[in-house]
């Protein structure tokens, strides 16, 4: 299903009472879509399932917030996020994700869980720089290894610097 999506500058929203809810195995593939992610994302649950969840990853998402955030849930850990989606069409939809691991009876972690819902728009505003900096980084670097360590050092001292901790943070904006 690889295609080529661009950008259309336009942004879409969902219903303040609707949340967005998918399901993933351990390496990212869907296994669980509900109506209102196909229907922002653009894409029949057949078409999504077993596809990577980077599906939907907008160009201007920096690679280090998902590192930050894969790296937390692989850890058994909860964690909260906003994000820029993009749909099939190009346009783009803004989400405050939070996303859990799922764990089997011996307490192993067997994939992962993410509700979505609308965010506050004075989040996005102040993220937005934030974001374009790190990708700023990131595409700065002579190949993606680099990049993304430079932008996960900044990402980790940015936050560091406004709060004591990441939740804080995020639930300051």
């Amino acid at each position: 299903m690889k295609q080529t999506i661009h950008p259309t500058g336009r942004e879409t929203f969902f219903d303040r009472d609707t949340f967005i809810v998918s399901k993933t195995d351990l390496k990212g593939r869907i296994t669980y879509a509900n109506k209102v992610f196909c229907e922002m994302a653009g894409y029949s649950e057949r078409e999504l399932m077993g596809q990577p969840h980077s599906i939907i990853r907008h160009p201007d998402m920096p690679r280090a917030v998902f590192k930050f955030l894969w790296d937390t849930i692989g850890e058994g850990r909860e964690v909260f996020a906003y994000v820029k989606n993009m749909s099939r069409t190009g346009d783009h939809y803004w989400v405050f994700a939070h996303v859990t691991p799922s764990f089997d009876a011996q307490r192993r972690i067997v994939g992962y869980h993410s509700s979505r819902r609308v965010p506050k728009r004075s989040a996005i505003e102040a993220l937005s720089p934030v974001y374009a900096d790190l990708v700023r980084i990131e595409n700065a670097h002579r190949n993606g290894k680099e990049g993304l360590a430079a932008s996960y050092a900044h990402l980790v001292a940015t936050v560091t610097s406004l709060k004591p901790s990441y939740d804080e943070f995020v639930f300051s904006l």
